[in-house]
């Protein structure tokens, strides 16, 4: 009953952008934590980064200085701002969120998003 939809990837030359966006729907009481992974080829699935509630971020040291993660309470949404993309940037980015509902508390992940960095 609790539904997070990432949009906003696709394909990007060598120092592009893009933002992608994640939108939580549902019998949502609360949201606590929020972040990004994201999984390429033949790899497991890393933490790219993360914002709690209130803020406070964290970001994996690869990305660090480049992307920029933000939330928004009120309309439950966040959003990963992407700079200066590089082909090691390549790979299916999710959205994933911890959620409080009347029933219980537990962890969603959105299907995915495909970021292509390449020229």
């Amino acid at each position: 009953q609790v539904q997070l939809v990432e949009s906003g990837g696709g394909l990007v030359q060598p120092g592009g952008s893009l933002r992608l966006s994640c939108a939580a729907s549902g019998s949502i009481f609360s949201i606590y934590v929020m972040g990004w992974y994201r999984q390429a080829p033949g790899k497991q699935r890393e933490l790219v980064a993360h914002i709690t509630s209130s803020g406070s971020t964290n970001y994996a040291d690869s990305v660090k200085g480049r992307f920029t993660i933000s939330r928004d309470n009120a309309l439950k949404m966040m959003w990963l701002q992407m700079n200066s993309l590089q082909p090691k940037d390549t790979a299916v980015y999710y959205c994933t969120a911890r959620v409080a509902t009347m029933v219980a508390t537990d962890d969603y992940w959105g299907q995915g998003t495909q970021v292509t960095v390449s020229s």
